[in-house]
């Protein structure tokens, strides 16, 4: 029998709503946990609160998205193994089997240099967790680009034991999905699924809105293997209402639903 890929709720995806909204949205559409994006909400650093809302709500939280962006940069400490140390506490605690974390950026030259032996130090101390290192993108700036992270933005270059494939920053780096799935092989643990036209920033589009091969690489997991979840992760910053917002993680969830149980065109 084929267990059912889990489909979470991003906390990101109800932004500017707080995290306690991601865990009522949740609940309310039916998907089956949430992830929790770690970040200056108080409540997304909070085990005991966070663990209150699951309970509330009949939802689980599934895995914990490391505070590695640049507005998280002083939640929990300013010393990035700390933080992801918090982050893998409050996993391990909830009872989420996954962090995703980013790879370094360039000005946090200790960590960069550091990064893939503290990580195998940090999954040691913590072995019921997979620490899922998650591909970025390049940065466009009035007509040229940079790469903000060490080593580089696709972490299947260095090599690391997990990874998070967010579709979004696919499209943002012009890269193939599922070809980069084909690289993360069995390391593959984690799907953010969002959509992106290529436009070289990204987007975040509710799936199917975009130019990405989603179906195509959401049908493809069964074939490949995969053991973890999708996480539905997108914009709604933009919505005009509640309403509306609840429509595009409605759309989103049936659509990932729709793709998870379609045929693999990989072989098992």
């Amino acid at each position: 029998m084929t267990t059912r890929v889990p489909v979470l709720l991003s906390s990101s995806s109800v932004f500017p709503e707080p995290t306690a909204a991601a865990f009522q949205l949740a609940a309310a559409l039916g998907y089956d946990g949430v992830e929790v994006m770690v970040w200056t909400d108080v409540v997304s650093q909070d085990a005991g609160a966070l663990r209150g809302l699951s309970t509330h709500y009949g939802v689980p939280v599934l895995s914990v998205h490391a505070p590695c962006l640049l507005v998280t940069q002083r939640v929990w400490s300013a010393d990035p193994w700390q933080r992801l140390r918090k982050a893998a506490e409050l996993a391990e605690t909830l009872g989420a089997p996954t962090v995703v974390v980013h790879p370094p950026f360039t000005w946090q030259r200790d960590y960069a240099r550091g990064f893939t032996e503290g990580l195998a130090t940090v999954a040691d101390q913590f072995g019921g967790l997979r620490f899922a290192v998650e591909n970025m993108y390049p940065v466009r700036m009035a007509g040229r680009q940079f790469v903000p992270y060490v080593p580089g933005w696709d972490p299947t270059d260095t090599g690391y034991p997990s990874y998070t494939l967010d579709l979004s920053h696919c499209a943002a780096s012009h890269s193939d999905p599922l070809e980069m799935a084909d690289r993360m092989g069995a390391g593959l643990a984690h799907v953010h699924l969002g959509d992106g036209t290529g436009e070289g920033r990204d987007e975040h589009l509710v799936p199917g809105r975009g130019t990405q091969p989603c179906g195509e690489l959401l049908s493809s997991l069964a074939g490949r293997g995969f053991t973890g979840a999708v996480a539905v992760e997108v914009a709604t910053r933009g919505a005009k209402s509640r309403a509306v917002r609840e429509a595009d993680l409605r759309a989103a969830l049936e659509f990932a639903r729709q793709h998870l149980t379609a045929p693999s065109p990989i072989d098992a």
